[in-house]
């Protein structure tokens, strides 16, 4: 009876002794969970850079002087190449219509003077040369549009993607979506939030 008594006062001992081994145990998880907010809450502090209000205006400049030199400055080299491209191809079109243009004028006006030893005589009539006269000056035209406004865009984009640059992306601005219960009726509703934090 006594080894029953002894066995039983010491469970109870065991017992006592670990709860109180957990009371401390929880104690010193709650003081370190309390040390982890203060050094989330530190880490939530946010440098961002200087912004330039005047970065966009001077990569406009810069393609407007020389094109690709805004895509330089923002550092989008790789697109200074397509920039090159359409303007080359561009002024490509320009030159070769209007070469056509050229040759379909002198043969005309040689026809007008009275003389046929022109490269089109026997194959194009006077109005052939004419309509070829049209048609490759209205070419000529969108050609030189077309690199205007190839020329316009390299500095758009240069402008616009230096505004982009500087965007303000950080954790105090978000978008998220959200779907919600609805307990009147207990339905879901679908919606966006928007949140912006001081």
């Amino acid at each position: 009876m006594l080894n029953k008594f002894s066995i039983a006062l010491l469970l109870i001992f065991g017992f006592v002794t670990t709860s109180f081994a957990q009371e401390d145990d929880e104690k010193e998880d709650k003081k370190a969970l309390t040390e982890t907010e203060k050094l989330n809450v530190e880490a939530k502090t946010v440098i961002s850079d200087p912004i330039d209000p005047l970065s966009p205006a001077r990569a406009a400049f810069y393609s407007a002087v020389l094109p690709g030199l805004g895509q330089a400055y923002n550092k989008k080299y790789w697109k200074i190449p397509i920039v090159y491209a359409g303007l080359g191809i561009g002024m490509y079109f320009y030159l070769d219509n209007d070469k056509e243009y050229n040759r379909y004028r002198d043969a005309y006006k040689r026809r007008l003077a009275g003389f046929e030893d022109d490269e089109f005589f026997g194959t194009v009539t006077d109005d052939g040369l004419r309509e070829a006269q049209k048609t490759l000056r209205r070419n000529k035209e969108i050609s030189l549009l077309v690199t205007i406004g190839i020329y316009a865009l390299n500095i758009i984009d240069a402008n616009v993607d230096a505004h982009l640059l500087q965007y303000n992306v950080d954790e105090n601005l978000s978008f998220k979506p959200h779907y919600k219960i609805n307990e009147f009726d207990n339905t879901g509703d679908l919606g966006l939030t928007v949140n912006f934090k001081f």
